[in-house]
């Protein structure tokens, strides 16, 4: 209970920490914040995306919701600690030595929990808008048709926390939510991957919104 506790109040600081620091906004496009299950899939440029992600959830969205992070680095020390107290990340094994990483993840929806990932695999540290996505997606998406995908789109991170800089530079970011998708009957992997794609990049700032 104390330990439970501790880790809700922690979790507020650190919500209210990353709201001070970037200005973050959640900018509902194409959903609404409903209490349904959900994978929220979005762009990947820093080890703070989730946490801006999870910081502009309501709150009982939130205590639902758990990121997909990897153990190698959320896995150990106060990162340790945070990850799986605060956030109660999905902690995965990106090297594939101990679990499939998709069969983590898949165990985590069956239990009911909503979730954060990043299909790109990686933090995309280069030129490229995106990353190509891994099979990931598509293979959650066509086990569980019944819960919602919804891409989501993070503006301005990669400035907030530049790469090789130990602190965060205070920025305005957004956080835009799209449009549900869903895999149709006889999708096949590249098509619904493309998609996905596709409805990422409409949701970076000065994009329409029709």
């Amino acid at each position: 209970m104390i330990k439970r506790f501790a880790a809700q109040v922690i979790g507020t600081v650190v919500a209210g920490f990353a709201r001070a620091l970037t200005g973050v906004l959640p900018n509902w496009r194409g959903c609404r914040p409903e209490a349904r299950q959900r994978v929220y899939f979005a762009n990947h440029a820093s080890h703070g995306d989730f946490v801006l992600i999870w910081t502009v959830l309501p709150g009982p969205l939130r205590q639902a919701t758990r990121p997909v992070a990897a153990v190698d680095y959320w896995g150990g020390g106060v990162r340790g600690v945070i990850g799986r107290e605060v956030f109660n990340a999905v902690l995965v094994d990106r090297s594939g030595t101990t679990r499939e990483p998709i069969s983590v993840i898949m165990e985590a929806m069956q239990q009911g929990a909503s979730l954060i990932i990043f299909p790109e695999g990686t933090r995309n540290t280069g030129d490229q808008l995106l990353l190509p996505f891994k099979s990931g997606l598509y293979r959650m998406a066509q086990a569980r048709p019944d819960i919602e995908f919804v891409p989501v789109w993070i503006d301005n991170i990669r400035r907030v926390m530049p790469k090789g800089e130990f602190l965060p530079v205070p920025l305005l970011c957004s956080v835009t939510f799209g449009a549900p998708l869903e895999v149709r009957p006889c999708e096949d992997k590249d098509t619904f991957l493309g998609g996905a794609r596709d409805a990422l990049l409409a949701l970076r700032p000065g994009q329409s919104a029709a």
